[in-house]
């Protein structure tokens, strides 16, 4: 009886063996469900979750965009969404990004009550992050595609002369008045995000470096503000009044001052790369092409310097002094003089190409767009001209002076005088626009909104859609 009882006991043990072996070799298609206290312990550590992203300028969803998190890249869906099993006690990074675009990392932390997360992401093209759009000082946006007709979708009162234009950068504008107020303004509703008093007059654009704005007051001061919170980073002071707006490049600023003198100075060494004399009043603003910076003086000279050294590569005279900032475009350099009343070309070699005499002065800060350039004068005409041979091509009557910049966005050309701002065809000079407001320099944006500048009001206007 024993014998046939332990027969039987490893027969059974001989099966159970074959059962796991065949398990094994061979899993079922459907397996198992997990034990019911099992289940409830996974739901308890992980949750699911949304990541949306979204266009920071048009706030549209960026369908395709890559979102990586968790170890796996994910694509976002036509709504710009994705959707993810995350461990809830785990730290949660999420790395968004999509073709012209700036990459965004986020550490997203997701708990019971936020499942949703939303990330914005920015084209670095369609920003403006300092005067003049570019570091050539071309006046010209030649990515944002706004055009007119606009409806407005807010205003804000400045509290003081705007000389300068706004600058504008993820989502952000930034803009200095004459008592020294400097604002962030979400371009979303224009409500205010932080202001910082300077306490002294300001005659210029700040400039986005990175995480910073770098600002120039005519106290003689550069400031350092940090960009999200405006809080004073670093200051500098060189005891002359500074006109000129910052150009950057890497971490060194490049600008003159009233004293005559060029500085490059090392924000992040905290000193002077080098400075250079020129001997006269310097207000215009520096424009940086290559290894070469180009800047004009009240002694009617175009200085190029070396941007490493600062050591004078050639001087060109436009016979008259030069107020407004030069721009550099297709191997030439445009600058304005004020009592020359003219426009000057230079080739980026230093030879005098041609110039155009206007009758009046030439405060204006020249504009070029492919082959044209545009600027304006006292004589209250705008002009067309070929960047080649110096030839009017149009002229279109703005009514007033132009003492500031001319701004081409969108292929239009917008020009201030006092109390008026007009838009024109670059082509032909066709007037499809006309403003009630204006004085110094018209225009900056992003590629959702621009921004009307007034003497001392701002105005957000988008493109209005047709019927």
């Amino acid at each position: 009886m024993i014998r046939r009882l332990s027969l039987l006991l490893a027969l059974a043990g001989l099966t159970a063996g074959c059962s796991v072996f065949v398990a094994e070799q061979a899993p079922t298609r459907h397996a198992p469900k997990k034990p019911t206290h099992v289940m409830k312990r996974s739901r308890a550590h992980t949750v699911r979750v949304f990541v949306s992203v979204l266009d920071g300028d048009t706030n549209k969803p960026l369908r395709g965009a890559l979102v990586r998190a968790g170890g796996r890249t994910h694509h976002a869906s036509r709504r710009g969404f994705v959707a993810l099993t995350v461990r809830r006690s785990e730290p949660f990074r999420v790395i968004a990004s999509a073709r012209g675009y700036a990459k965004q990392i986020e550490h997203k932390g997701f708990h019971r009550e936020h499942h949703w997360r939303t990330v914005v992401l920015y084209r670095p093209k369609l920003q403006w992050p300092m005067y003049g759009a570019t570091a050539r000082r071309t006046q010209a946006q030649l990515h944002i595609r706004l055009r007119p007709p606009f409806r407005i979708v807010w205003t804000r009162g400045m509290h003081g002369l705007i000389e300068f234009p706004a600058v504008v950068y993820n989502g952000v504008a930034y803009v200095g008045n004459s008592h020294g107020m400097v604002y962030a303004l979400s371009m979303s509703d224009g409500k205010l995000i932080w202001r910082r008093n300077l306490d002294s007059l300001m005659a210029s654009s700040p400039a986005v470096a990175g995480k910073q704005l770098v600002v120039h007051d005519m106290s003689g001061r550069v400031w350092v503000l940090n960009r999200a919170t405006g809080h004073v980073r670093h200051s500098y002071s060189i005891g002359s009044p500074i006109e000129s707006s910052p150009v950057l490049r890497g971490d060194v600023d490049y600008f003159g001052a009233w004293n005559g003198v060029v500085y490059a100075l090392d924000l992040r060494r905290h000193g002077y790369r080098w400075t250079y004399q020129s001997g006269y009043k310097i207000t215009s603003s520096a424009a940086l092409s290559g290894n070469t910076l180009y800047i004009g003086d009240y002694g009617g000279q175009l200085l190029a310097l070396s941007t490493a050294t600062g050591h004078s590569r050639w001087a060109g005279s436009v016979n008259g002094r030069i107020y407004g900032t030069p721009a550099v475009a297709g191997g030439r350099v445009f600058a304005p003089s004020s009592d020359g009343s003219s426009l000057s070309a230079f080739s980026t070699g230093g030879n005098r190409l041609w110039s155009l005499g206007t009758g009046s002065f030439v405060y204006s800060s020249p504009a070029v767009r492919g082959s044209r350039v545009y600027f304006g004068s006292y004589n209250g005409l705008l002009y067309c001209v070929s960047a080649r041979s110096g030839r009017v091509l149009w002229t279109r009557s703005v009514g007033g002076r132009v003492s500031g910049a001319v701004v081409v966005v969108g292929g239009i050309v917008y020009a201030s005088t006092k109390g008026h701002t007009i838009g024109v065809t670059t082509r032909a000079g066709r007037q499809v626009f006309s403003f009630p407001h204006g004085d110094y320099v018209p225009v900056s944006g992003n590629g959702g909104r621009l921004l009307l500048h007034g003497y001392s009001r701002l105005w957000a206007v988008e493109a209005r859609r047709q019927r």
